[in-house]
């Protein structure tokens, strides 16, 4: 592991994520994890989406 990568490697331990700062870079990953997810359940079929699930009847 070249000196880089070491301490790449020491920052992102359980001290930094204890600190304000790494604090925000979970709250960012775990908004950008619920954005794909919910992001990934928009792309159903528009068709099924505005499909009604019950059988209505209109009154004339």
């Amino acid at each position: 592991m070249n000196n880089t990568a070491r301490r790449i490697w020491i920052m992102y331990n359980r001290s930094f994520f204890q600190t304000k700062l790494g604090q925000a870079a979970m709250a960012s990953i775990a908004a950008m994890v619920a954005f794909v997810a919910l992001s990934t359940q928009m792309h159903a079929s528009p068709a099924l989406a505005a499909a009604p699930q019950h059988q209505t009847v209109e009154i004339a």
